[in-house]
């Protein structure tokens, strides 16, 4: 939770805005997005098993209504409403979110990734976190979507 909570922090999200976890899990972003950040929770996950986790997770903290799980794959899901976008995927499939994450997201989103950069793009800050009792160090890269020029 530490990890998730440094990852948020360095996104600077803010009330109100829209957080998309790409590969939800358990929900555990969304939750904690929406009660430290008061934040809007989206979330995409392949597995049916992890979607009712995480919705039975949400029911728990009494946050329906304030976070939705997607089940279907994040490549098809329109992320264009999203403030930040929050992911703890392997170096492949970074790279292939990264087109999508170009065209869709608006300037200033902002692209947390957990532990595997995203090639090809330059961070505006990378984070080494502590891991959670674990003792094994975490890296968090920070991404800006760029202004487009006029």
């Amino acid at each position: 939770m530490a990890v998730v909570e440094r990852m948020l922090e360095l996104a600077k999200v803010k009330p109100g805005e829209t957080v998309f976890d790409l590969g939800s899990g358990d929900g555990r972003v969304l939750i904690a997005a929406v009660n430290k950040f008061q934040a809007k929770g989206m979330g995409v996950e392949l597995s049916q098993r992890l979607v009712k986790l995480s919705e039975d997770n949400i029911q728990k903290e009494g946050l329906e209504g304030k976070i939705q799980v997607i089940h279907g794959n994040m490549l098809e899901v329109d992320i264009s409403k999203a403030d930040v976008v929050t992911m703890y995927l392997v170096r492949d499939a970074n790279d292939m979110l990264r087109p999508k994450l170009e065209r869709s997201l608006k300037p200033g989103a902002r692209v947390v990734s957990h532990d595997f950069e995203v090639r090809g793009w330059k961070p505006a800050y990378v984070d080494r976190a502590a891991g959670g009792g674990k003792g094994r160090p975490h890296a968090i890269y920070v991404y800006e979507m760029p202004q487009q020029s006029k």
